[in-house]
């Protein structure tokens, strides 16, 4: 199993996941974020990312005033910055651009390695290295029709109920 909370394994990844290292590494992304425990997640990581995948990155913010002024502090100069708050998940995102990618940085009072985001990214994973490049493939097929990541998975793997809740109930 990769060690996702390191995300040296893209160096040894494909182009795209390359670049995503180049990028991250160059801008100091996670160390800018490092008293969040910040991860890397979704698609990109595990490789069913399609043209217009951004780079996630989950964060335990415990006081989202303070995250928000970081975030602004770090980020606000790159291109397309916008800060939004959830208010039923209590949380905060921004994006923005860097290069050529678009990243998307959450922030909730929730242990990082304890954030659905990052528990859905190791089931899929797990199920991706049991089932196979085919079923990878299709997984990409059904995110360039439309679907998102959690309900494509639920639909090949013929769950019932909500795909996000299903996804977790796989928990490895």
């Amino acid at each position: 199993m990769i060690n996702f909370l390191n995300i040296s394994y893209l160096k040894l990844g494909n182009e795209k996941q390359q670049k995503a290292y180049q990028v991250i590494t160059d801008h100091a992304v996670l160390e800018k974020l490092a008293q969040y425990s910040p991860i890397l997640v979704g698609t990109i990581p595990i490789n069913i990312d399609i043209e217009k995948s951004d780079l996630d990155i989950i964060c335990h913010a415990q006081d989202r005033e303070e995250f928000r002024k970081k975030l602004e502090h770090y980020f606000r100069s790159m291109k397309g910055f916008i800060i939004s708050e959830n208010q039923k998940l209590h949380s905060l995102k921004a994006n923005f651009f860097i290069n050529d990618f678009e990243f998307e940085i959450f922030g909730q009072n929730i242990p990082t390695e304890l954030q659905n985001a990052y528990c859905h990214m190791l089931v899929e994973h797990k199920i991706l290295q049991e089932a196979g490049e085919d079923f990878r493939t299709r997984i990409i097929e059904l995110k360039r029709q439309g679907y998102k990541t959690e309900p494509a998975f639920a639909k090949l793997l013929a769950l019932k109920g909500d795909a996000y809740e299903s996804l977790l109930k796989l928990k490895i």
